[in-house]
């Protein structure tokens, strides 16, 4: 029942619910604020901090959207003078934060034209004579919308799942019940795999990715769209082939044939017709972005130049207009929250707060060869994730700091930053609430959470051992380190 029709009891409980976490907030962060802290941070710097991990924390238990807890964040920030109106609102104008709304309103474009249906159709028709292509060909599906849709959420619970659901249905397939292990739980458990894999290939396949690149640069390391992409294929197109097979090894679907699945495929590609000229122009308006993606360094395009020409396209034509883009809140809450990461994590450096965290930590590791030392960080960081629900939190609250770490016990910078980059997305396969379309597939109910966890925890073996092996290699054939 949607909030609107609740009843004014239910309303009544809801909002109860939400005290007690904000409550939680609360104490935290006056805990922190009266607390000593160390001599080496200033007040300031100290407050900044407990700031910083309340916000975090906030984001987490989400007593508030999102949007709202960055807004509280501002409000103490400026009202208790350790955040001036020009730093709180210097980083509304960030490219990072723009580049991921003008690619949210972009993405509208594959479902509003049916592009993204059409695509995954036709790879289910392609491969789908078998349950294990089947899972290729909705792989397929989210390598090829990735570079153009940040939202994870939107390719694989927006896109992917409704088409995966119907085939499982057309089995018999259905959650909570025996028949889950027809086919519907491997597919919902592969789908789910595969979007992680995908998020961590392309610069704009997840929200949190252009964020990774703007805090990269605070310790001098520029990572260009084309470079990210180049950097991951390898590493990348190895992992897409391994964790479907791999999971239909250890999770088998009871069903192996699946022919069905492409007479529906080619059924509904047939009543979808030819494609109209929405359609092309959308897709014409994908492939300019990717080359001035992949090129934009050469022609002196920025990735949010490239994004801001893609959805002119797209408005000038008609395929988008303007007010329907209006109304996308996500986007818009997303800019908010971002913005505010942002300005705090640039803040955090600017004060002191990391080179402080660094100094106090790299003592714990000396003496220690970087070829040791790091993979020990490199792994904490990676499985500190089974404590986030949210990879941006865990992304902004971690990830300078291990960088700056990584860097500064003697890891090569670029292999430092393209193994935390790469991990940022390759966690959110852990658990249940590790990603943003991990409660919604999860909450379908075709996989149970004892087997959600073990699948997670293996493909993410698997994972680092093909990111830190092939990738280093790859990295290091490119000249990257």
């Amino acid at each position: 029942m949607s909030q609107a029709n609740a009843t004014p009891h239910e309303k009544s409980d809801h909002h109860s619910l939400q005290v007690v976490p904000l409550l939680i907030c609360l104490g935290l962060g006056l805990a922190g604020w009266f607390c000593p802290h160390p001599s080496a941070l200033t007040d300031q710097a100290w407050h900044l901090v407990v700031i910083f991990v309340v916000t975090v924390f906030g984001l987490i238990i989400k007593p508030l959207p999102m949007g709202a807890v960055a807004i509280i964040a501002i409000t103490v920030g400026i009202l208790t003078k350790v955040i001036t109106m020009q730093q709180a609102f210097n980083s509304f104008s960030s490219d990072v934060v723009w580049l991921v709304v003008f690619a949210l309103f972009i993405a509208k474009g594959f479902n509003v034209t049916g592009l993204g249906r059409r695509i995954a159709y036709f790879f289910t028709a392609l491969l789908g004579k078998k349950t294990l292509g089947l899972s290729y060909g909705l792989m397929a599906t989210d390598l090829i919308l990735a570079p153009a849709i940040p939202s994870v959420t939107g390719r694989s619970a927006g896109i992917v799942y409704p088409i995966l659901q119907g085939i499982a249905n057309s089995y018999k397939s259905f959650p909570n019940t025996d028949s889950a292990r027809k086919i519907g739980a491997f597919l919902t458990a592969t789908a789910f795999q595969v979007t992680v894999i995908t998020s961590s290939m392309f610069m704009t396949a997840m929200a949190a990715n252009p964020i990774l690149t703007s805090l990269s640069k605070d310790q001098d390391i520029s990572v260009s769209w084309g470079e990210w992409a180049l950097a991951a294929c390898v590493p990348g197109i190895l992992s897409l082939a391994i964790i479907p097979w791999f999971i239909y090894k250890i999770y088998p679907p009871e069903i192996k044939e699946t022919p069905f699945a492409q007479d529906n495929a080619r059924a509904e590609l047939k009543a979808m017709g030819k494609m109209h000229r929405n359609e092309w122009i959308m897709g014409l308006a994908a492939i300019v972005l990717l080359v001035l993606w992949i090129f934009g360094k050469q022609l002196g395009v920025a990735p949010v130049v490239a994004a801001m020409v893609g959805l002119i396209l797209l408005l000038v034509t008609g395929v988008l207009e303007w007010k329907s883009l209006v109304k996308i809140d996500t986007a818009w809450e997303t800019f908010v929250w971002f913005c505010v990461l942002i300005m705090l994590a640039n803040l955090l450096k600017d004060y002191g707060v990391l080179s402080w965290f660094t100094s106090s930590v790299q003592g714990h590791f000396a003496g220690l060869d970087w070829k040791i030392a790091f993979p020990l960080l490199a792994l904490i960081y990676f499985y500190t994730h089974y404590f986030f629900a949210s990879s941006t939190a865990h992304v902004t609250s971690m990830y300078p700091a291990f960088l700056g770490l990584s860097i500064a016990i003697g890891t090569p910078p670029m292999l430092a930053a393209f193994v935390m980059i790469y991990f940022s997305n390759l966690f959110g396969g852990l658990t249940h609430y590790s990603l943003a379309p991990a409660p919604l597939l999860y909450g379908v109910g075709y996989v149970d959470i004892k087997t959600w966890w073990k699948i997670g925890f293996l493909t993410s073996v698997i994972n680092i051992l093909i990111w830190c092996t092939v990738g280093a290699a790859w990295w290091k054939f490119l000249g990257f380190w």
